[in-house]
């Protein structure tokens, strides 16, 4: 993970960060082409080319920013869904690991 989203992290509680990191282990595991990390206007970001996922980090929750989550929302309808597409995954929720698996995929290849 590189330095400046690590340093972005610290403002977090422990569930936020653990949660945080099994999101940024997905996006690894999704894919086997080169992802660059970098904050975007102070998000965390992995991009494949022009292709991007973010993961934001609140208090409660995580929003999973990826186009693929829109073509999934039939298989996602016990999480919430923004009005921008983002999937918000709260804390009190089960990650749906093998389904982002796959989200990450679609979106950043």
């Amino acid at each position: 993970m590189k330095e400046d989203i690590r340093n972005y992290l610290e403002k977090f509680d422990e569930q936020t960060k653990q949660r945080f990191c099994v999101l940024y282990g997905l996006i690894y595991e999704s894919t086997s082409q080169i992802i660059h990390e970098k904050l975007w206007a102070k998000l965390p970001s992995f991009y494949v080319k022009n292709n991007f996922v973010r993961i934001i980090p609140f208090k409660d929750h995580i929003n999973v920013e990826a186009k693929a989550v829109l073509s999934h929302k039939d298989e996602l309808q016990e999480y919430k869904i923004t009005s921008m597409g983002m999937l918000q995954i709260f804390h009190n929720q089960q990650i749906p690991n093998e389904l982002l698996k796959v989200i990450f995929k679609e979106s950043l290849e």
